[in-house]
Parts: structure tokens; sequence; C-alpha cells
């Protein structure tokens, strides 16, 4: 896969009231989005002297993350991603998982992953084993997603993120999590090798200014 534009925006709520009747003119909204919104759950991963997140802080532009993933949740399927940035390019790799094959991810059993036919599970077990990169918190939050065809556009307005601290039990549905302090919503707009004009205008907001907000850095706050 090659590397997609991102762009990062923090949005108020008077914000997403507008950005959702736009959005709603001229996209399509996810097909995954029952209702128009999903939930997410991802638990991320870093090294003991926390590299994702010092290089996130710190601005770095080469650096990458990983992370496991599930929706509204669905337990039965979960993905396992590599997210790769590059100067404001980003690119996702991404293997499936089984409840089972994550609940060992999570607890240290990687000796199977090294074996593993999929590069990105023998890509983490080599980095649990070299870097010592291992499960660090979880994060949840609701997700509104659009897509546009033309420019393989993907617009996603994030809200009610939530931290699970220091737990990494991500499977336990009852997994105690409490609100990100300040938290914006976070609006993303993704695309291939150009954005057209409609999605432009569309989610242009005045004084809104590209940031990079991180969803782990801000879930990172309590430590």
């Amino acid at each position: 896969m090659d590397y997609r534009h991102e762009l990062k925006f923090e949005i108020n709520d008077l914000d997403l009231a507008v950005l959702r009747r736009r959005l709603g003119a001229v996209m399509r909204p996810d097909s995954h989005a029952a209702g128009g919104k999903y939930t997410v759950r991802s638990l991320y991963f870093d090294t003991p002297t926390d590299r994702a997140l010092r290089e996130k802080l710190d601005g770095v532009s080469r650096r990458e993350k990983f992370r496991l993933r599930y929706y509204n949740g669905d337990t039965t399927l979960i993905h396992l991603e590599k997210k790769s940035k590059l100067a404001g390019l980003g690119r996702k790799e991404t293997a499936e998982l089984s409840r089972a094959e994550a609940r060992k991810i999570v607890s240290g059993d990687v000796e199977w992953m090294c074996f593993d036919p999929r590069e990105p599970v023998r890509e983490l077990c080599a980095k649990m084993k070299t870097q010592g990169l291992r499960p660090r918190t979880v994060v949840d939050y609701t997700r509104e997603a659009y897509v546009y065809a033309p420019g393989n556009v993907r617009v996603t307005l994030d809200h009610h993120i939530r931290t699970g601290l220091s737990a990494v039990d991500f499977l336990n549905p009852g997994l105690p999590t409490v609100p990100v302090p300040d938290s914006p919503t976070v609006l993303e707009v993704k695309w291939d090798g150009f954005l057209p004009d409609i999605v432009k205008c569309a989610v242009g907001l005045p004084g809104r200014r590209a940031g990079a907000f991180s969803k782990y850095a801000q879930s990172r706050i309590y430590g």
C-alpha cells in the first residue's frame, strides 16, 4: 500500500454540527457505520522507554506504531495494524486476528508469531523481542466516517475519547475507562493523489489549522 495524505484538525461541537450537514450532503456515509457511527477500541504498543510516545511528542518525521483494534464491541474480528508516518503522509498495514491470537499477543505469548505467514504479525513479534514492544494502553472513541470515491477520500469525526489508563485487557467489554481531559473532536481527512475541491470546501472551517493530535499521546496524560 502506498502512503496517503493525512490532515488532522481539532474542532468543537459547533464545528461538528456544521460538518455533519456538509459531509452528509456531498459524501457517502461509511457502509460499516450503522446509524452513521460506530465505536472503536484500540490497544497501543510501546517500548519500555516510550519510544512511540516520545517520537510523536518530538515531531519525528519518520515513525511507526502498532495497535490492535476492533469495532462495535465485536471481538470475533480483530485487526493488528502497523501505522507508519513520513512527513505528513500515512500508511497502514493490517492483518486480521482471531480473539485467541489477540489474547496470546496481549499475554506475551509471541513465539508462534515469528513463523506466521502474515508480515505485520512477524514484524510485531520481532520488535516485541528486540525492542521490548508491549501493550501500553487502551483507547476508546466514537467515529463518524464518510467516503468519496474520486481521490479515494475518507473523512472521519472522532469524539468521546476515553482511556483505559495503564490497563491492557482490551478484550474485556467491562474494562473501566475514563474520559481524556479536554479532548476535542478530531477531524481527519485522508486521500490518495488529489483532494477534490468539493470535499476541500466541505471540510474547510475558519480559524482551524491542521495539527498533529494523537489519541494515543493524549490518552497517556496520566502516565
